[in-house]
């Protein structure tokens, strides 16, 4: 299909093509190498130029093979990963970990000819023309056809399905619409669900479930035609896992909470002979978008113009939707519409991450000046203020991709399987996009279109929940504790050893170690401090791993990916 589309419509076929792929096409006539990416980097891209060769690949690892490509570190990107406190580790999306490695960005080809090699956005979002329809059903109606098309493309393989799922609406919907298709097949949909160990007692504030089985066992019930799996991987924790996922990854990461029980699913999908394996892994931002936020920026809308009879009318369900009084969330209305006048009676608060990073470090690569010329506060992380602003730069700034991708190919690869996501569809997020913005909001709801279109799709007891959300990883540190000496330990050890000295702010990381203690606290799981461990750690491990694995794989390069002209 993709060289039927290269034939047709040469270097702008990325244009037509919807779907995960990453793709490298020998031009024998015109003796040029093409290739391409998909607009949101779901597959890998990694490739080394210099002035005689080009050499391609799926994987890292397979480049290194070659005698003339050497493994040096790329400060800037290590700078990137230690400054920014998001998920995001790099803002440069041309760049990787190594600095003789480049990747192909998200939503770009690149085309070698003659000697050099060019890089080509194909594809960027645009506001959407607003859908207009006569009612709420006839939205409800597009949107099933046009998300049951995106789930129909996505089954489609001679092996098993499988599907994550939580106790959400987004993973949800994804297994209600896939088991539907699938028994048309006379196939099951086999889900695979991440709870806690048995023996984790439930710290976490009452509006959060770490176990989300009386959820997902609703949704299984309600749905059917689905073979349920719960896994709590017993004896594995993100440090037991911690050199395999560096690994696997190539490189160093921010996910450590779910690493291991994102490669465990993986595993099982595997052995039980599952070949797509489905999520809702980026439905926040299209099929369930709408969160507080957003209901305030909508009400602060019908208060400056004045539509003070709909305002109250929402306000009305909002409060009983949330159990509380209107005299409660009209201040919040307020200054969201009057930001300037909440400003002049209190300093507005900015959240700021504590920066560990070597100033030096900073200094010499200009790591702020490079992430403000981005677009991305290097004291939060944000992006923008306005909500509708902060969806289109989700989907346009490039970086914000990345680490799914990369991790959901690399488990691809190692475990025989495709990772799908119906809620990163194309034509599933343009729809979403064209959506007018009160249909997420409207009713006294968060997240209002995808509860209301899904009725009689999911069980109300998913679809209509509104008090408790499901957290993964919060069992992270009740997992780490038997070897919570060797983890302090080891945090000592990189703190006085020369690979990070120049890395690090020695003394911000001392105090976050200080403030972690030696006895774990579970509760530590969402402070910045262990994030800050955390992630010297991993960069720590996998500079040590560097080093341990001076001599080349003994690999072959016969079932790589890699080619060179």
């Amino acid at each position: 299909l993709i060289l039927l589309a290269y034939s047709k419509w040469g270097n702008e076929a990325p244009k037509f093509l919807i779907g995960d792929f990453a793709f490298m096409i020998w031009d024998g006539a015109k003796q040029k190498l093409f290739g391409a990416r998909d607009f949101s980097g779901s597959r890998t891209l990694y490739f080394y130029n210099d002035y005689a060769r080009f050499a391609f690949s799926t994987l890292i690892e397979p480049l290194f093979e070659l005698p003339y490509v050497e493994k040096q570190l790329n400060e800037e990107w290590i700078a990137e990963f230690l400054t920014i406190p998001t998920m995001v580790e790099s803002v440069d999306m041309q760049t990787t970990v190594y600095k003789k490695i480049r990747q192909l960005p998200p939503s770009h080809s690149i085309t070698v000819e003659k000697g050099k090699a060019s890089l080509s956005r194909y594809f960027t979002f645009k506001e959407e023309v607003p859908l207009n329809l006569r009612s709420n059903e006839e939205y409800h109606e597009a949107f099933i056809n046009v998300f049951q098309k995106a789930i129909k493309a996505r089954v489609r393989t001679h092996g098993e399905v499988g599907s994550h799922l939580s106790g959400g609406m987004d993973s949800g919907t994804v297994v209600s619409f896939a088991a539907k298709e699938l028994q048309n097949e006379n196939k099951k949909l086999r889900t695979y669900s991440y709870i806690p160990q048995d023996s984790f007692k439930d710290w976490t504030p009452k509006w959060y479930i770490p176990d989300e089985r009386p959820y997902i066992k609703e949704t299984v019930q309600f749905v059917g035609n689905i073979e349920d799996h719960y896994l709590s991987f017993p004896g594995r924790s993100p440090l037991s896992d911690l050199d395999d996922f560096l690994s696997l990854m190539e490189m160093p990461y921010k996910f450590f909470e779910n690493s291991y029980w994102l490669k465990g699913l993986s595993e099982t999908a595997h052995k039980d002979g599952v070949k797509v394996l489905l999520s809702g892994a980026r439905g926040n931002h299209s099929i369930s978008w709408g969160s507080y936020n957003l209901t305030m920026e909508y009400y602060a809308d019908l208060l400056k113009k004045f539509k003070w009879v709909h305002l109250f009318k929402e306000l009305d369900r909002y409060c009983q939707t949330f159990r509380t009084g209107k005299s409660n969330v009209l201040p919040f209305v307020a200054k969201t519409a009057f930001p300037q006048i909440a400003n002049l009676r209190s300093k507005k608060f900015e959240y700021r991450f504590p920066r560990f990073i070597n100033p030096s470090l900073v200094e010499s690569t200009k790591v702020y000046d490079k992430l403000k010329e981005y677009g991305l506060n290097p004291n939060n992380g944000s992006m923008a203020d306005n909500l509708n602003d902060h969806r289109i730069n989700h989907y346009e700034k490039l970086f914000t991709w990345n680490k799914s991708g990369t991790a959901t190919t690399k488990l691809s690869l190692r475990y025989s399987l495709w990772d799908r996501d119906p809620t990163n569809d194309l034509n599933v997020i343009r729809f979403c996009m064209s959506l007018p913005k009160e249909l997420y909001v409207r009713n006294g709801m968060e997240r209002s279109f995808l509860r209301e279109a899904t009725k009689n799709i999911l069980p109300d007891k998913v679809r209509l929940n509104h008090h408790v959300r499901g957290i993964q990883g919060a069992d992270t540190i009740h997992r780490m504790t038997s070897a919570w000496t060797s983890f302090y330990d080891e945090i000592q050890e990189l703190i006085s050893d020369s690979l990070m000295k120049d890395l690090i702010n020695l003394e911000v990381v001392k105090n976050a170690l200080s403030y972690i203690g030696r006895v774990p606290r579970p509760e530590i799981i969402f402070e910045d401090e262990f994030k800050i461990v955390t992630r010297c750690l991993i960069v720590y491990r996998f500079i040590k791993n560097l080093d341990k694995g001076g001599e080349r794989s003994e690999k072959s390069m016969a079932n790589t990916r890699i080619g060179s002209a």
